[in-house]
């Protein structure tokens, strides 16, 4: 009876042990995210939406290489993307280098008439990375249209933003368009979540997930035979 008892005891305390090991070695890596900057706010100062804090809406998330940030404006804002911390600071992208930051939108105060607009900024550089809206002198920045991120790199870059100097992706400007029109969507020419694969680009999925599910499979055969023995 005592070999009896202590033989439970030592199965108990084993096979936790060994499905932990499973779930630990099983788990699948996470999937490249799209954020949507402020959620049902959008991006705009907090003198057309005074509820906005930025800041406080990106303090709880985890941005890597490979997300997008989905910026839902119109053309009285715009969206930049600056590494250069005093660019930020100074709500002003009038002298910041062409390599450390990008003006994705542009708005257009002349006009009297606004549209909705949707921008697609890739995350493609590890580190700190600014975003604000440089209209009005920085007044739309300094009213709460700013906000800063820390970019890790998590996965690493997708295949479709690995691209060259002179294949990345640029900037651009809305397109004109009245208020009853659908908003304009402004993307670099790799946005790729979701993204239409090609046939190479489906057959390696197609191995990727055959290999995991294998492995999966003989992990958990592993232990099943483990806790079988035990008994």
């Amino acid at each position: 009876m005592k070999q009896g008892r202590s033989s439970f005891g030592s199965m108990s305390s084993t096979v936790p042990c060994l499905l932990l090991l499973f779930f630990c070695f099983s788990g699948s890596a996470e999937a490249y995210k799209n954020y949507t900057v402020g959620d049902s706010i959008g991006w705009f100062d907090n003198t057309e939406k005074p509820d906005v804090n930025y800041q406080k809406w990106a303090a709880n998330k985890e941005f890597s290489l490979g997300d997008f940030l989905i910026f839902n404006t119109d053309t009285n804002h715009s969206v930049v993307q600056t590494y250069n911390l005093t660019t930020y600071k100074l709500c002003d992208y009038d002298d910041a280098q062409d390599k450390d930051t990008n003006q994705w939108s542009t708005s257009d105060p002349s006009n009297t008439q606004t549209h909705p607009v949707t921008v697609a900024v890739p995350l493609v550089k590890e580190g700190m990375t600014y975003f604000f809206s440089g209209d009005y002198d920085g007044d739309q920045c300094k009213n709460g249209q700013q906000f800063k991120i820390n970019v890790t790199y998590g996965q690493g870059l997708p295949k479709s933003l690995k691209t060259s100097p002179e294949d990345a992706p640029s900037p651009a400007s809305p397109v004109a368009g009245d208020d009853d029109s659908a908003p304009d969507t402004i993307v670099p020419s790799n946005f790729s979540n979701p993204k239409e694969e090609s046939d190479d680009d489906k057959d390696s999925d197609k191995q990727k997930s055959s290999s995991v599910s294998i492995l999966m499979y003989a992990q958990l055969h592993i232990v099943l035979l483990g806790i079988l023995f035990l008994f």
